[in-house]
């Protein structure tokens, strides 16, 4: 074995043994094996910041965590909290939040693929009078067409891109009839969307759920309702003049919560927020939202 062999045989044992030593304090470097995803997020677990809050009447647990853009969840599990409407005035809770903003990106609403008639094909004229022109009419003129009337459209259940479990999805229902004037927003803070309207008028559940919440305790909100619809989702409904339910009732899809207001705005409207696991996420992505 020449010298030049045993230099390098050398340096090589070196490094190897410099791959076990542990690093100052005693401890070694985390070792992730390649597609272990657990153990990897782990070592990369998000940052945040701890903060406690001291229950105050009128709270619930919900509306706490929605405030800071908590999962309810998980604010009763590392409060140890085992019935997450089982808290008490004066009870301290700690809340962990993420150093990131905790919204969602707003994302443009899934386009719609229209079938297009193949080369050559001729459109016939239905055999039926004249109807206001529109996507459900036109498919009905054709079922008349072809000797039978056109099913109705079945509900059409929105979920949220990647997730195809059933308690992921949900079927969602405009919440007023008035005009949108502002959508959701990161860059501007807005997690929601706004609906203008006048004072009084209906404000409606855009899912079946339970109201969780039902107050004036959070600054910027008003007049509030959160109505929780599963383990994931739960809806806000803002600035309203009269809230018409109460904490802990089930309410149906469509049906009346409130009216609408100025409470705590510069103006009479509606602000809606969907939060998907406490975090608020575009409406756009659930709802056909088209800014006037």
């Amino acid at each position: 074995m020449n010298a030049t062999t045993k230099i390098l045989l050398f340096t090589l044992v070196l490094a190897l043994s410099a791959c076990g030593t542990p690093r100052a304090g005693g401890k070694k470097a985390p070792v992730v094996e390649y597609g272990d995803t657990r153990r990897a997020a782990e070592v990369s677990a998000t940052h945040y910041t701890t903060k406690h809050h001291t229950v105050q009447a009128g709270e619930t647990l919900y509306s706490i965590a929605f405030e800071d853009g908590l999962d309810y969840p998980e604010v009763a599990e590392y409060n140890g909290l085992k019935d997450p409407t089982a808290i008490r005035i004066g009870q301290v809770l700690e809340l962990r939040i993420p150093l990131d903003d905790g919204t969602v990106d707003e994302l443009p609403p899934p386009q719609v693929v229209r079938a297009r008639p193949k080369i050559g094909e001729t459109k016939r004229q239905p055999k039926v009078g004249r109807l206001l022109y529109s996507a459900k009419a036109l498919a009905r003129a054709e079922g008349i067409q072809d000797g039978r009337e056109a099913a109705a459209e079945p509900p059409v259940a929105a979920a949220a891109p990647g997730g195809d479990d059933s308690a992921d999805a949900l079927e969602w229902r405009m919440p007023s009839r008035g005009k949108l004037i502002a959508g959701f927003s990161k860059s501007a803070n807005r997690k929601g969307v706004d609906f203008g309207g006048t004072r009084g008028q209906k404000v409606t559940a855009s899912a079946a759920g339970k109201v969780v919440y039902a107050g004036s305790g959070l600054r910027g909100y008003g007049k509030l309702v959160i109505i929780k619809h599963n383990a994931i989702y739960l809806s806000a409904y803002a600035h309203n003049d009269r809230i018409v339910v109460k904490e802990g009732q089930n309410v149906r899809q469509g049906q009346k919560i409130a009216e609408m207001g100025d409470t705590d705005a510069d103006r009479v409207k509606l602000h809606f927020e969907i939060r998907k696991q406490g975090k608020p996420v575009d409406p756009a992505r659930y709802l056909p939202l088209v800014k006037s």
